[in-house]
């Protein structure tokens, strides 16, 4: 009789039924946490905008004998206009407000963000830098109808994110009350 030598090639149906059983174990623990990492993660950066975004605002009104950016004309855009708030905030200005791209004698102030006007980063208007400036003293409500990702207003100040008015972070505070 005659023997021949067993050499095993591969796997077991059983040991490929394992595999793919704690695959999709590993696959159901992890897919949940990545998506709401990502979620998180606009959520941390709509906070941190808004933090720049108030911080700019506020400094450019105590420099500016507590005017709010935007209110007064830029030297071209036109007063409470959203060229005029981004311009006062990206370049530099007189006390008047008149912006400049280039610092001198005349233009010592600012800019009080760098490089670029941040971008909304929830909701339908994530990736919109546009702003809809408003010229009352009213609390701001989101106004899905402008394509803006956010709202500014040049007699308060306050400047919060275009969204769903109920939208709500996961720690279950409302966008626009961040």
């Amino acid at each position: 009789m005659q023997s021949y030598p067993t050499s095993r090639k591969g796997f077991s149906l059983v040991e490929l039924v394992i595999v793919i059983v704690i695959l999709g174990v590993i696959a159901a623990i992890a897919i949940p946490r990545i998506s709401s990492g990502s979620k998180n993660a606009g959520e941390a950066a709509l906070r941190a905008n808004l933090q720049s975004l108030r911080n700019a605002i506020d400094w450019y009104y105590g420099e500016h004998n507590n005017v709010f950016p935007g209110h007064n004309d830029d030297g071209g855009s036109g007063p409470d206009s959203e060229g005029s708030f981004k311009n006062q905030l990206l370049q530099y200005s007189d006390s008047a407000g008149a912006a400049s791209t280039t610092k001198d004698a005349a233009h010592p102030f600012g800019p009080y963000l760098r490089a670029s006007f941040p971008k909304q980063t929830v909701g339908a208007k994530a990736g919109n830098d546009g702003v809809h400036v408003v010229t009352d003293a009213t609390a701001l409500v989101p106004e899905l109808a402008q394509n803006a990702g956010w709202i500014y207003s040049t007699a308060t100040g306050q400047i919060i994110p275009n969204v769903d008015a109920n939208a709500t972070g996961a720690d279950g505070v409302k966008f626009v009350n961040y």
